[in-house]
């Protein structure tokens, strides 16, 4: 079984919306797609065959203030507007519609990884967890902390999957994936360091201690989280891609030339995968 992770990171999210558009492209397929925060509108789009329509979320919707902004943030308590993204541009009655009947008959798994804000637990939603119109999961899973408020499902709040687990290598492996693409959105040997998620943690301590406490140990999970697929990658069992350099992006810098650019990384970058899968596409 072939996998795919999308870790996400914001706005430089683009890198693996071009990463798959490569593959809908050259009709690469994989049988198990994890998405996380940003990464799981990418996992969406791909499995049902929507080429190019998250590239018009990051190049055109993301500047709306509908989508994000200081004004949202003082109205409804989010800078991102999620149900926004995922509900009225989503929608089936949206301007950009997700496609959900693609999604619900296509054999591939589908996981979307999220924290529960309540104890701290790591939460991997599925096609189960979906209907048409109804998109939570992805909402919980991009919830940034502090940016924005945690979104319930099923009455739990969660926040963003990357203080959940970060870079998923081992569920997948444990899950039965024999070779596994991993698309980072930073460079590959960049080492994450705890400064600025201790900072964040403490804006959000008092009201959610187990997330505080994931939040300043999501440096330590995701610099583990690489360092296991870099050793699967020595053995043959998994793919880094990943872009040389951010482009001056951090994760809601809005700047189209910078995101292209990522796009046009991802996009290039992903002619590594057909070599990697070989017998198994």
């Amino acid at each position: 079984m072939t996998g795919v992770i999308d870790v996400g990171g914001g706005l430089r999210g683009i890198f693996g919306a071009g990463v798959f558009d490569y593959c809908l492209d050259k009709e690469i397929q994989f049988d198990y797609c994890v998405g996380i925060s940003a990464g799981s509108a990418n996992v969406a789009s791909y499995i049902g065959k929507q080429r190019n329509r998250n590239y018009q979320f990051y190049m055109e919707y993301s500047f709306r203030p509908q989508y994000m902004s200081f004004r949202n943030f003082l109205l409804k308590g989010s800078y991102i507007d999620l149900e926004y993204v995922y509900g009225g541009l989503s929608n089936s009655d949206g301007e950009n519609p997700l496609n959900y009947e693609g999604i619900a008959r296509s054999e591939k798994i589908m996981k979307i990884v999220a924290l529960n804000a309540l104890t701290g637990e790591t939460v991997y939603f599925d096609k189960r967890n979906i209907s048409q119109d109804d998109y939570r999961i992805f909402m919980a899973s991009s919830s940034i902390p502090v940016a924005c408020k945690p979104y319930e499902v099923n009455g739990i709040p969660c926040y963003d999957g990357g203080l959940a687990d970060p870079v998923p290598v081992r569920k997948a492996m444990e899950d039965g994936c024999d070779k596994v693409v991993v698309i980072l959105t930073k460079p590959r040997d960049l080492v994450r360091t705890p400064d600025k998620d201790v900072r964040m943690a403490r804006f959000i301590r008092r009201k959610y201690k187990a997330v505080a406490g994931s939040m300043a140990m999501r440096y330590k999970k995701y610099n583990e989280g690489v360092a296991l697929a870099k050793a699967y990658e020595k053995q043959g069992k998994a793919l880094i891609i990943a872009p040389e350099d951010c482009c001056g992006m951090k994760t809601l810098t809005k700047s189209r030339e910078s995101m292209q650019k990522m796009y046009d990384q991802g996009y290039s970058s992903a002619e590594l995968i057909m070599p990697f899968l070989g017998s198994f596409i």
